[in-house]
């Protein structure tokens, strides 16, 4: 009883520097945990998962928490509302099958980070009115921008090397001499590489939200005025906020076409895909990267459980009342959340952290 009690205590763990105090995980119970994750999510699932796992919930649910992340760094740090997601992450799908055809050389990664720097200097342009506007006004400036760029893909041949049927097709291409794009690339290829770029990634965002960029969005997020007295550039905080958030969205985007569908048209990226990103961020919890991978993972796993509940307890309904049930019970789960915990499932976890360190005391 006595080792249950003090299983997860900072107690003890002293810090004799201010790095180490300062450290993403300063506790050494949280960098076994997560250190054992991490391998685990490298090891087990490449040996252990069906192919249906990989291909239709691992992949898909990495992809949407880089973008979440992407979407985070720009709404939960910096309070910069967007709803022009998906067009960004158009942005980034196109510029890698451009730069994928046109330099077939070109490492794969290389093309996945360059397709990120198109979509940055895109979200450079578009955030510049962030400047004068901002809440529901830059969100429907952001809107248009979703809109101008979905048109722009469909009216302009070139993006699609001028194919007949308007889609993008994802090319081989190796990485260590194993496929990890293409249709002859198998589902633990490209898991694995997902996995590493959101890891990789997730881990830099992490170090720039605690450092002076991040704490320059938060105040411009907190009190804008307050945070220009200070000496808090508005106009460059907000831009590399844009553009930060616009590099994730855009690498998400060409992960979603390379990674995951293969093949896909403009329809993949419409305003449906921005709302779904934006709701990973409510659910998660904003100003959180943990945050990020929760509100991914319930978007991705919640519809999954729900189409499968009704044949797990013996229930044959048909297809049309069962996607309705569907809807309304995801709706109704995400406002249940909401009402419960507003800041999201990111601040459910840390309650629970915290009661554990707190355990058996009520206080």
């Amino acid at each position: 009883m006595g080792r249950l009690a003090v299983i997860y205590r900072e107690a003890g763990q002293f810090k004799a520097t201010y790095a180490r105090d300062q450290a993403i995980f300063p506790i050494v119970q949280d960098r076994v945990f997560v250190a054992t994750a991490v391998v685990a999510a490298f090891v087990v699932p490449p040996l252990a998962a069906s192919e249906y796992w990989l291909q239709a919930v691992l992949i898909p649910f990495l992809i949407y928490a880089l973008a979440a992340i992407g979407l985070n760094l720009l709404t939960g740090y910096a309070g910069q509302l967007s709803l022009g997601t998906g067009g960004f992450m158009a942005v980034g799908a196109y510029s890698a099958f451009k730069l994928a055809t046109a330099f077939p050389q070109l490492n794969v990664i290389v093309v996945f980070v360059l397709s990120g720097v198109v979509a940055a200097a895109v979200g450079l342009l578009f955030g510049i009115p962030s400047l004068r506007i901002k809440g529901f006004y830059l969100a429907v400036a952001t809107l248009a921008s979703q809109f101008f760029l979905i048109w722009l893909f469909n009216r302009v041949g070139w993006f699609t090397n001028y194919a007949s049927s308007g889609t993008i097709t994802a090319p081989d291409r190796a990485l260590f001499g194993a496929l990890i794009t293409g249709p002859n690339s198998t589902p633990s290829a490209r898991y694995l590489t997902a996995l590493g770029l959101v890891a990789v990634f997730a881990l830099v965002a992490k170090n720039l939200v605690r450092g002076r960029v991040g704490r320059s969005w938060m105040a411009i997020r907190d009190r804008d005025i307050a945070a220009e007295i200070i000496g808090v550039r508005p106009l460059r905080t907000k831009l590399l906020a844009f553009g930060i958030s616009s590099f994730y969205c855009g690498v998400a985007g060409a992960e979603l076409v390379f990674l995951y569908l293969g093949s896909a048209e403009t329809l993949a990226f419409d305003i449906g895909i921005s709302f779904l990103v934006l709701f990973m961020v409510i659910i998660g919890g904003r100003g959180s990267i943990l945050g990020s991978f929760l509100g991914a993972a319930f978007i991705v796993l919640v519809p999954i459980v729900l189409s499968n509940a009704p044949h797990a307890v013996g229930l044959r309904l048909p297809v049309a009342l069962q996607k309705q049930i569907e809807l309304m019970v995801f709706g109704g789960l995400i406002l249940l959340f909401l009402i419960v915990e507003p800041h999201g499932l990111a601040r459910l976890w840390q309650i629970t952290k915290e009661k554990l360190r707190l355990w058996p005391f009520p206080h």
